[in-house]
């Protein structure tokens, strides 16, 4: 049942998210399409509170509960971030906005952009890991709670990877290829 709330939960972020920018550009109606926008951490509330039902219920802790705190994690991490990057295109494909910015490609600003990535890496790990520990707390000594530590040293490993790619682009920035000189 949580996997399938969860899968729930995604496809009714993104239905919202078209839904929200199709009022807000499309019906030219930006508080209406803001309303729906602003619905979207409610999934992410509905997902906690089913899972702690699930878990008081006494459901045994497994993966499902795990994947839960993460998909709430990156959630609350890069949600705000991915309604940006889809405004920004859905305003300049519908609406004449300006074209989207894109990420730097080359140097140390992508570098900083790379570190503000996972930086929001960090964020989700950390909502993740709060999340499993209050888990693990509520389920007691009464039952199994390896797997919700599982998921902690998971989210864990996330952020140390991400780190690591991150920080290779400080340490071997990408060069732009210089222009290919014109002959006479």
């Amino acid at each position: 049942m949580i996997v399938t709330l969860i899968v729930a939960c995604e496809i009714a972020f993104w239905v919202l998210l078209v839904a929200g920018l199709a009022v807000r550009y499309l019906l030219r109606m930006p508080r209406a399409g803001a309303g729906l926008l602003l619905c979207e951490p409610l999934l992410e509330l509905v997902l906690l509170v089913v899972t702690a039902i699930d878990l008081k219920n006494g459901a045994a802790p497994d993966w499902k509960h795990g994947l839960a705190a993460i998909y709430i994690g990156f959630t609350v991490a890069y949600g705000h971030y991915t309604i940006s990057w889809a405004d920004a295109r859905f305003a300049h494909r519908f609406a004449g906005g300006p074209p989207p910015v894109k990420p730097p490609r080359y140097g140390m600003a992508r570098a900083r952009h790379e570190g503000k990535l996972w930086l929001r890496t960090v964020v989700a790990a950390a909502v993740a890991c709060a999340l499993l520990q209050f888990a693990i707390w509520y389920v007691g000594d009464d039952g199994d709670i390896s797997s919700l530590t599982a998921w902690q040293r998971t989210a864990l490993q996330a952020i140390f990877i991400h780190g690591l790619i991150a920080l290779s682009y400080a340490i071997w920035p990408k060069k732009e290829k210089a222009p290919a000189r014109l002959r006479d």
